[in-house]
């Protein structure tokens, strides 16, 4: 990363958008790292558990395509700045009254949403600053707010084990509040920046079918993501008989090694390229999830192969938002809320769907394997979208990024 990336864009702007996605990100995810303790008080068996994980997960996916058209026909720092006053708003309400039923735990999860949803706005936010050559960086770095999964699964279970799982929601709100004032102070909106879109530029965007392929590439990069970092508290748990606050640890290692290789992941598809960076990705990422399918006996075996696969996928994340501004630069705004979508949906079916697994064949062995089905299934898409992707859009003579 040289000196030219510092002076091509707005870096207040760029940090106010990673400290607003990190903190989105944190309490969006704060109900996985809690789901043990929440299950064990609420008497909810694995496939309950596995839905209130995923609640905020797919709540996320769609109220992404509600911030991504309030990021462009208001602003995306207005948009951030509503979003995040829904999230406070909604867990002082869980911390006060508290949260004393199933029903009551899902409706908490939709409103967490919002913070997932902060991906529509924090992208865009800094994406508009910088130029083509620049944006894996740049992309990377404001997707790095994925870390803020770590400080939920390394703090979250301790805390409760200390003061009750209701009360976390209390500790969570100091750290909002500073980063509501600090993005209202430090983000600027781009001066640049794309002519709002209508609700129908969103339907003609569904007509391109490269739109397509990179929805179903981030639902398995992010999706997988998010997803694994909602159920591997509970799965840890289950499998291996972990404790809580065990179990946080082991999570935390995972989304720490998918949050970090976010933005080096993007900066590597600057360097080789998003798409033979992205084909790299899926082969690690769904070999590892294939190979913890067979149930290993060891706990840190399987921990060991879960952080290279999450690894693998934090760097694709960072890959595909490289080759997203190229191909829709005019449109980031439109599709950054469609893609985002895809990968929360993606991350929701996975969650869901090991829980719901768990629950009818007492073990997790199927669901993983079909994840990794789907990753191979990815790679085999993208190779065959390679060649007619750097001949038009992606070729040398109408974009100085590597494609």
């Amino acid at each position: 990363m040289n000196t030219s990336f510092w002076k091509a864009g707005h870096a207040p702007t760029l940090f106010a958008a990673f400290l607003y996605f990190d903190l989105s990100f944190m309490v969006w995810y704060l109900l996985g790292p809690l789901a043990v303790q929440i299950a064990t008080d609420l008497a909810l068996n694995a496939q309950q558990r596995g839905l209130m994980v995923a609640t905020p997960i797919l709540a996320g996916a769609v109220l992404r395509l509600l911030m991504g058209f309030l990021a462009d026909r208001l602003s995306p720092k207005t948009a951030g700045l509503i979003g995040q006053v829904v999230v406070i708003t909604a867990l002082f309400g869980a911390w006060q009254i508290g949260i004393g039923s199933y029903e009551q735990a899902l409706l908490l999860g939709l409103f967490l949403g919002f913070a997932g949803a902060s991906f529509a706005v924090a992208l865009p936010l800094a994406s508009q600053w910088y130029p083509a050559q620049h944006q894996g960086k740049a992309m990377g770095i404001a997707g790095a707010g994925n870390s803020g999964t770590v400080l939920a699964a390394l703090f979250a279970p301790g805390l409760a084990a200390l003061f009750g799982w209701q009360n976390v929601f209390g500790w969570a709100l100091a750290p909002l509040l500073v980063t509501l004032v600090l993005f209202a102070m430090l983000a600027r909106n781009a001066p640049s920046r794309p002519k709002p879109k209508a609700f129908a530029d969103y339907l003609k965007a569904l007509g391109d079918r490269d739109s397509w392929w990179f929805m179903f590439f981030y639902s398995i990069t992010f999706g997988g993501f998010i997803g694994l970092a909602s159920a591997l508290p509970g799965y840890f748990s289950d499998q291996y008989q972990l404790n809580p606050v065990t179990a946080g640890y082991y999570t935390a290692a995972c989304v720490f090694a998918g949050s970090l290789l976010r933005p080096l992941g993007g900066a590597l598809a600057d360097r080789i390229g998003g798409i033979r960076s992205l084909l790299v990705m899926y082969a690690i990422a769904s070999s590892c999830i294939a190979i913890v399918g067979f149930n290993l006996p060891s706990s840190n075996a399987a921990l060991a192969l879960f952080v290279v696969a999450m690894l693998g996928l934090g760097a694709g994340n960072g890959a595909v938002f490289q080759l997203v501004p190229q191909r829709f630069s005019k449109e980031i705004g439109v599709m950054t809320g469609l893609i985002g979508m895809a990968g929360g949906i993606g991350g929701f079916l996975l969650a869901a769907g090991l829980g719901a697994i768990k629950q009818h064949t007492g073990g997790y062995q199927l669901g993983l394997w079909l994840f990794a089905s789907l990753g191979v299934l990815a790679w085999i898409g993208l190779y065959g979208v390679k060649q007619r992707w750097r001949t038009t859009w992606g070729s040398a003579a109408i974009t100085a990024a590597r494609v």
